[in-house]
Order: structure tokens, then sequence, then C-alpha cells
């Protein structure tokens, strides 16, 4: 069961898509957040090819993909959407299973802003929403070092490639970039280097502008890529 619904004129909520292939999980989560201050479910799918028809007849602002769906699945909807140059204000949250699985790497590196697992608080979900719909990344300290652990687990395959992109960050911009990679907030960041908040998220939002990032958790991923940030060594 798919469906749209036009945008109201006198209001501007945060416009959500939800993509599950379970017709209970998406009434639940269109229960939760149509209850929500300031959002509103434009439409349903089934399918990632749905989604992304969708996300772009609704003009979503937000999608909540579910990774295992038949057909297209959600990562390689996640992808299409970030590809799509018209779609390009569109950000995608993944609803996993569990916070961390094999494919959150995958899920990020496909254009995803973030993800949280379904067994989250209902409030949980709200906020989340609401964090990438302002443009920020849903990626907690937890979930950061799952990205690292998947990230260790791709290296032997995967290698680094230095990119020429990252001779045009400034130093300030480069070392933000690392502590970002590392898991901290601006907030961690600001207090760390003595610095205000605003300026450091001004750095963030530069060094995502040089390297083509749509947004923190893609800076995260580049900087692994590109050898910018390195993982921890495990422990033996």
């Amino acid at each position: 069961m798919t469906g749209t619904v036009p945008r109201s004129a006198a209001t501007e909520p945060t416009r959500v898509v939800l993509a599950d292939d379970q017709d209970l999980v998406r009434a639940g989560l269109r229960l939760m957040i149509d209850r929500a201050p300031g959002l509103a479910v434009v439409g349903e799918a089934a399918t990632g090819h749905d989604a992304v028809r969708i996300a772009r007849e609704a003009r979503a602002d937000v999608v909540l993909m579910d990774i295992r769906m038949p057909g297209l699945d959600g990562l390689a909807a996640t992808r299409r959407i970030a590809a799509d140059d018209s779609l390009a204000g569109v950000r995608v949250l993944i609803l996993t299973t569990f916070e961390v699985d094999d494919y959150v790497f995958e899920a990020l590196r496909s254009g995803a802003s973030g993800f949280l697992g379904k067994g989250a608080r209902p409030d949980a979900l709200i906020d989340a929403i609401r964090t990438v719909a302002r443009g920020d990344a849903l990626l907690s300290p937890s979930a950061t070092r799952g990205l690292i652990a998947r990230f260790l687990s791709l290296q032997d395959t995967e290698p680094v490639h230095p990119s020429p992109l990252l001779t045009t960050l400034t130093d300030r911009e480069r070392e933000l970039t690392a502590l970002v990679a590392d898991g901290m907030s601006n907030t961690d960041i600001a207090r760390q280097l003595t610095l205000s908040p605003l300026t450091v998220k001004t750095h963030v939002n530069h060094a995502m502008t040089k390297l083509g990032a749509r947004d923190r958790a893609q800076l995260v991923v580049l900087a692994y890529q590109t050898g910018l940030a390195h993982p921890p060594r495990p422990r033996r």
C-alpha cells in the first residue's frame, strides 16, 4: 500500500516518507510521527522503487528507509536518491534491526544521513528525523565505533585511496574532520579546542563542501576512505 498527500500551503512541516515492506511497521511509524509537532507522513512505500518515486512525488524531506525490501532494496534506493540532483534536499534515515550490522557502512557510503535501530524509543525516532531534516547526521559515538569496526573488516579488500581533494582543506579543517570521524560532536570539539560551537560548525561545513559530502555521515566515510582518519588498532 502506497500513497502521497499534497503539500499544505498553510504550514510547512517536515515531510516524511516511510519505506518498509511490512504494513504493520509502517502503521506504527505513521502513528508516532503524525503525533509529533512539525512532522507529517506524506507517503508510504513497500519497495525501494516506490520509495524513490514517492520521495520525488511527495517532495519529501526525510525518507525512513528499511534495508531489506523486495525488488530494489533500501541500499540501492538510497543510492538512487543520493545520485538524483532533483532529490538533493532529501535525507535518508536507515532503519535497521540492529544499530550496527553488516549493512551500516554500505548504507552510509550509499548516501544515508544516519541510521537508527528499529527498537529505538519513539522520542529517539522523532529526534532522529528532526536531526537529519535540518542537515545534520545521525551518527552517535556508539554508531561511529560500529562504523570504524566495519571499516576495519573491509581494509584487507578495500584499500585507502588518498584524494587530491584533501589538499583543498585547511589545516584546521583537516583537524576537525578527523575529530568528527572519531565520533565527536561539535560541542565536544569546541570544548577540546577552545573554540565556539559555531566556529566548529563553520569549519566542518566548509570541509563537507570541499570534499563533496552531503552531510556529516558522508564526511566520516570520506575521512576513512581517503586516509584522513585512521581507525584505532585492535587490541591484542
